[in-house]
């Protein structure tokens, strides 16, 4: 596989470093408005080629056959989730989904039916039971018959979250699953182009308001549709915003070039990690389509994962008040600010939030690239990702695990 690799020395692009500050911007938040900056990025369109590609689906198989560790312990806990059940029972399917506001009753059981698409398409690649594609499908046709609209204030949110384990499972059952129609295809995309599309391009012409995670999500599950469409055009915006957009949620105003201090570093510790996490599945995608996103401004990513990380783990880090491009977030003047307003000046969440993204990355610097990740190394000493996350694909050691 070709790859497309990208760094940044600061002469080339005629960049000064800004400690904890928006390092440049294009002024707008149009993404149809810049220039493709992102123009040298190629998707391969391999298929599927969705986080996986048929290579990654033979090596996972592989590893649950001969039982290798810690892959097939992980994979016994994914048996187990109930969420991966092919008896499971949908919750729905609703008109309208929301996080919040008139329809926020749906949040959970909706969340719920994504989580179980996702989960069984996953459970179908790796054991080719048939009842797995089976539940996968109906529960997404159940939603494309009737979902209308995702409502509240946070619809981006939802939509950035959500879309992509429909994405994942209709790219999946598409290409390795027979029994798929044309017209079950047509009908889940149908329901993805009219309601989540609308959702993600109306967050990126929308005047800046959000913490960067937002703009992450939104931006995972864009890049997954854009792959599953084929829409070479699509892919490169994405890239582009990741990259150069003029957003809490793109690699140089998420994480800081010198210390890799996170734009929610001074928020909690639970966002701050939900974002990274979207970062890591952003540079994934982009990876089995070719191209190398991991690598961006001097590995940006590692810094931002090794920060977090390092204080999480009880060690010193140093924090400086952030200078965000919304205006909004500069109020922070200490790491995990809110949550420490909340308990008398204790950062409860240290330690204590860790949410199953951290393989993923450790994987391709480290297993991949052989690069020294000593903090994310050590967690993962006493941290198993072996339970689910509706917020991250999850399962790491099982499903992004490159050693043989």
């Amino acid at each position: 596989m070709k790859l497309n690799r990208i760094f940044f020395p600061l002469v080339a692009v005629g960049l000064m470093a800004m400690s904890c500050s928006a390092e440049f911007e294009h002024g707008v938040n149009d993404i149809d408005s810049w220039p493709l900056s992102g123009a040298n990025y190629e998707p391969s369109l391999e298929h599927p080629g969705i986080l996986h590609t048929q290579k990654d689906i033979d090596h996972i198989r592989q590893m649950v056959k001969e039982k290798q560790e810690p892959a097939y312990s992980v994979f016994q806990a994914l048996e187990k989730e109930p969420l991966a059940q092919s008896s499971y029972t949908i919750k729905g399917p609703y008109e309208v989904i929301a996080r919040d506001g008139n329809y926020g009753y749906t949040k959970r059981n909706a969340e719920q039916d994504f989580d179980a698409v996702y989960l069984n398409s996953v459970m179908w690649m790796i054991t080719q039971d048939e009842n797995y594609a089976k539940k996968s499908l109906e529960l997404m046709l159940a939603y494309a018959e009737v979902l209308k609209d995702i409502d509240g204030n946070d619809t981006a949110l939802m939509a950035g979250l959500e879309g992509i384990k429909i994405v994942y499972a209709l790219e999946m059952l598409s290409h390795t699953y027979d029994k798929i129609s044309e017209t079950d295809i047509q009908k889940v995309n149908d329901m993805l182009r009219n309601v989540f599309l609308p959702v993600w391009e109306e967050f990126y012409n929308t005047d800046l308001t959000t913490n960067g995670n937002w703009g992450l999500h939104v931006t995972k599950s864009y890049m997954a549709a854009a792959i599953l469409w084929d829409d070479v055009d699509m892919y490169k915006k994405c890239v582009n915003f990741y990259l150069y957009g003029n957003d809490n949620g793109t690699i140089s105003h998420y994480i800081d070039g010198d210390t890799g201090q996170c734009q929610e570093s001074g928020r909690d510790q639970q966002h701050t990690v939900l974002g990274l996490g979207a970062v890591s599945a952003i540079c994934e995608l982009a990876w089995k389509q070719g191209n190398d996103l991991y690598s961006a401004y001097e590995n940006r990513a590692l810094l931002g994962y090794e920060y977090t990380v390092k204080y999480n783990l009880g060690y010193d880090v140093p924090f400086e008040t952030w200078t965000d491009v919304t205006g909004k977030y500069c109020k922070w003047d200490v790491i995990s600010k809110e949550t420490k307003d909340k308990n008398g000046g204790v950062d409860t969440e240290r330690g204590n939030c860790w949410q199953p993204v951290f393989y993923m990355v450790y994987n391709h610097y480290v297993q991949r690239k052989k690069l020294s990740m000593p903090y994310t190394e050590s967690l993962l000493e006493t941290y198993t990702e072996d339970k689910y996350d509706g917020g991250h694909p999850s399962y790491g050691p099982l499903l992004f695990n490159d050693l043989k």
